[in-house]
């Protein structure tokens, strides 16, 4: 009778010298490792994370979102390109909470982005959801820790541009660039006031041809709609800037604002305090994901939850009562 195989343990050491070195098949280990639900996996992950972080912390964080159709991935591949040519090394990491069953896919995301799949200085990956928005939030940070480790120095955070998951990259990144499309007569109607509110920078893709009137109008109509709200930062006002990914006009421009804004907060001392913010924010987001898993895991408390939930929805049990019998079984 043959025995199960015992698990085999992540060689540490080996992983944090091939990520220091930028060896692609080490950094995708990393990130997989990150990824993983085991329980051994994720105490590995964790040790191999502090073990990295010295070497964290330099990459420019961008965050990247937009309407459905807009050109999210057409945009970061004719960026990621350009700043390639520069000499720079591009980092993207897709969230993409919709698919918690397999995570994305890496084949859509590479086809999405052609030249960066291809480009020796590029490096695409998408992050799973875990099941949870706060699971992506977790597991998109560390492989950005694991990424600027191996020497990306601008990291590219592209979400679906739904739900809350635009607040959760806006909470991991250094500038977060909201991208529209032309026409901003039905846009402006659909316009998330939360969404703007965090945004650094509004872009309005496929300013070319026939839509480049109607890319000038949008942008005149979010300049007026950004007025009317207070910017999150006193040195910085969020521009409203028109290109096209497609044919590349307007790209430089575009991160120029990115390097401005990098400019001015480092001087005020913002990106440094919005980066300690985000260290307590990320901690606390992965606390609420190990209590979530603990309810998940935990046997004799999975069996009392149906019980629980039936007292709450038939009106035996206050929802207040609930929470406190399943906070004791937590021991919390």
């Amino acid at each position: 009778m043959s025995s199960r195989p015992k698990p085999v343990t992540p060689d540490l050491a080996n992983l944090a010298r091939g990520v220091c070195a930028g060896e692609r098949a080490v950094i995708a280990r990393a990130i997989t490792l990150v990824e993983s639900r085991r329980t051994d996996h994720q105490k590995a992950a964790r040790r191999l994370v502090q073990e990295l972080l010295p070497a964290t912390g330099r990459a420019v964080r961008v965050g990247i979102t937009g309407v459905p159709g807009v050109g999210k991935s057409t945009t970061i591949d004719a960026l990621g390109t350009f700043l390639t040519a520069q000499g720079r090394k591009v980092a993207v990491l897709a969230v993409d909470p919709s698919s918690a069953r397999t995570g994305g896919s890496i084949l859509a995301d590479k086809t999405r982005m052609p030249r960066l799949a291809n480009d020796s200085n590029a490096f695409v990956r998408p992050s799973p959801s875990s099941g949870t928005l706060g699971g992506v939030a977790a597991k998109t940070r560390e492989s950005m820790l694991i990424c600027e480790a191996a020497g990306y120095d601008v990291v590219l955070v592209e979400t679906i541009g739904t739900g809350q998951s635009e607040t959760m990259v806006a909470d991991m990144t250094d500038f977060f660039l909201v991208l529209m499309l032309p026409g901003a007569g039905d846009e402006l109607q659909g316009l998330k006031k939360g969404v703007v509110e965090i945004a650094d920078m509004i872009a309005i893709n496929k300013a070319d041809g026939d839509n480049l009137k109607r890319a000038t109008a949008a942008a005149a109509e979010y300049r007026a709609a950004l007025h009317i709200l207070n910017p999150r930062s006193p040195t910085w006002s969020p521009p409203v800037v028109t290109y096209s990914a497609l044919k590349g006009d307007g790209i430089a421009a575009l991160w120029d604002g990115v390097l401005d804004h990098r400019e001015r907060t480092t001087q005020s001392g913002e990106l440094a305090a919005r980066r300690r913010e985000q260290q307590v924010k990320w901690m606390w987001a992965m606390l609420e994901d190990r209590v979530f898993a603990r309810l998940r895991s935990d046997s004799s408390l999975k069996a009392k939850l149906p019980r629980i939930e039936a007292a709450v929805a038939e009106g035996r049990m206050t929802p207040a009562l609930a929470v406190e019998e399943i906070a004791a079984a937590l021991g919390v």
